[in-house]
């Protein structure tokens, strides 16, 4: 089975062009869907309160905003955070793969590159697009970020034309949707 990889920034278009995959019939994995089920999990929890402690939770539910508040100030947080979710993020790829019947699957991920993952996919495709249809993207999911917010975050990814070199193959995606 060939495992390939869908990457690109944040407000690239990488969801637009997985559903053309899903349309030739390449099933698809969302990173960032199942990653944000496993925050569930009791052991997940059980491990993000032993290494930010009780400030990232409000009446023993996880605080999301809390927690992207911490990870997005200190890199060393977020690379524990990263070590936690990470490799579970691949163990549900591993499975949800071996239950597809078809030659190739894909795993849609803003963070191949940043998570070190690109040697365990056959193919690894960027999405690319400029950082004003980026901004425009992300403001109207996002309306409540402001620029800069959105300009940290697209800073705190590794650039754009980084992951075009190392890529196998570009989807230029600059149209607006």
């Amino acid at each position: 089975m060939e495992k390939i990889a869908l990457t690109g920034g944040i407000g690239t278009g990488k969801t637009f062009i997985s559903r053309i995959f899903i349309k030739q019939g390449i099933p698809v994995f969302y990173a960032d869907e199942e990653a944000k089920k496993l925050y569930n999990r009791k052991e997940v929890i059980e491990k993000i309160r032993k290494i930010f402690g009780d400030d990232v939770f409000v009446e023993e539910k996880l605080d999301f905003g809390k927690l992207a508040q911490c990870v997005f100030q200190d890199e060393v947080l977020l690379a524990k955070l990263n070590a936690i979710i990470h490799p579970l993020v691949m163990q549900e790829f591993e499975r949800w793969a071996m239950q597809q019947n078809c030659d190739k699957v894909m795993m849609e991920s803003a963070l191949i590159y940043e998570a070190d993952l690109q040697n365990y996919f056959d193919k690894v495709i960027v999405v690319n697009a400029s950082v004003p249809v980026r901004i425009a993207r992300i403001k109207r999911r996002n309306p409540q970020m402001s620029e800069a917010e959105i300009m940290e975050r697209i800073h705190r990814q590794i650039g754009q034309e980084q992951k075009c070199l190392w890529a196998d193959e570009v989807i230029e995606h600059d149209e607006d949707w």
